[in-house]
């Protein structure tokens, strides 16, 4: 094994079949496909249609990240896959892909988190993470922040979400403003036309006696809804472009309020931003803003590693291998509520002792 592994990523917990090819910390392959048209005119991602694609993407998207990257199956080092959280069907099919390929090629298997492989992500764009790292992680899924000393085995929640995720919330007020699934990025694109001052919706969860790192916006979906609804009952025009606006104003406000307190609380000066929602311009500029205020050093990749990808996957997978850590058994399985606290699910048998013959071809 080089002193640089070269490890394929798995990543199946939603709607994206993400294959990545990562050696070190440097990337050489991400392939993705997705399966977001499928879902949109159901308004959200239907699990049983999200299985169904990744089934059927599979083994093409593996063999276009393997031919990107310009290697041979043979060549890699481990095989990493997220065992969760997700959708349980979802993450089944990147399990028992990966299980696969790392008998058939007699390689260790890397059952890894999908929370803290969104932090590692970051590594391919500006190296090596700080020790501690703080991260606040935004996604239709998870809103969290994290405090993370050691990627590979400690990862510490510091809060989250306590109904809807921000990006939950976004593709909900994207359908009541009739713009479409999925909705950060539509919303994202009418708020650069809008006055985020315009319409003062609440910010949950940021008075005196709430709890300092935890996350709400169910209360502002509503009111949001609420507002949208009773200018259509006064039959009077609805403002999109001022409503996208003032919406994303309150959610990214508290996150980027939240998160800068966060670190100045736990005496940490970086701060990551990862997960789907962190493709938002608006999110990237007020924490930028901010965390140059609060002398804190800001680390968000760039969009097309935000959203879920192998690359992340693959990340971990060779931070996992380049400091020994055991490898998964061939009793993994999806835990669609993997606590962020597990970055990875070790085994009690290595791999190697299972399967070392190489039956790939």
């Amino acid at each position: 094994m080089t002193d640089e592994p070269l490890v394929l990523g798995i990543e199946t917990s939603c709607d994206e079949t993400g294959v990545g090819v990562v050696r070190g910390t440097t990337l050489l392959a991400d392939a993705v496909a997705s399966s977001v048209d499928e879902h949109a005119r159901f308004g959200g991602v239907v699990p049983e249609v999200a299985s169904r694609a990744h089934l059927e993407a599979m083994v093409p998207t593996i063999d276009r990240a393997l031919k990107e990257a310009g290697i041979s199956a043979r060549d890699l080092d481990g095989v990493a896959v997220t065992a969760g959280p997700g959708l349980a069907g979802a993450l089944l099919v990147g399990v028992s892909a990966a299980k696969a390929y790392a008998y058939a090629l007699g390689k260790p298997l890397y059952g890894v988190n999908h929370l803290a492989s969104h932090i590692c992500v970051d590594q391919l764009e500006h190296g090596p993470l700080p020790e501690p790292t703080m991260a606040l992680l935004v996604s239709g899924g998870h809103s969290s922040l994290l405090l993370s000393s050691d990627i590979t085995s400690d990862v510490r929640p510091m809060g989250a979400t306590i109904d809807d995720a921000a990006g939950e919330a976004f593709d909900k007020i994207a359908r009541v403003l009739n713009l479409g699934f999925p909705g950060g990025p539509v919303i994202d694109r009418y708020a650069k036309e809008g006055d985020p001052r315009a319409i003062a919706f609440p910010r949950g969860l940021t008075g005196p006696r709430d709890p300092a790192y935890d996350f709400s916006f169910s209360g502002l979906k509503t009111a949001v809804a609420r507002w949208i609804e009773a200018r259509r009952a006064a039959g009077e025009e609805v403002p999109v472009r001022d409503v996208a606006a003032s919406f994303q104003e309150a959610v990214v406000d508290v996150l980027t309020r939240k998160a800068v307190r966060a670190c100045k609380d736990e005496g940490v000066d970086h701060l990551m931003i990862g997960g789907g929602v962190a493709a938002n311009s608006r999110l990237r500029a007020l924490a930028q803003e901010r965390c140059e205020a609060a002398g804190i050093r800001l680390r968000v990749p760039r969009p097309k590693l935000c959203t879920d990808n192998g690359a992340m996957v693959a990340a971990l997978g060779a931070e996992m291998v380049a400091r020994n850590r055991a490898a998964s058994g061939w009793d993994l399985s999806a835990d669609s509520s993997l606590p962020v606290t597990e970055p990875h699910v070790p085994g009690h048998d290595h791999v190697h002792e299972v399967s070392k013959e190489n039956l790939y071809s």
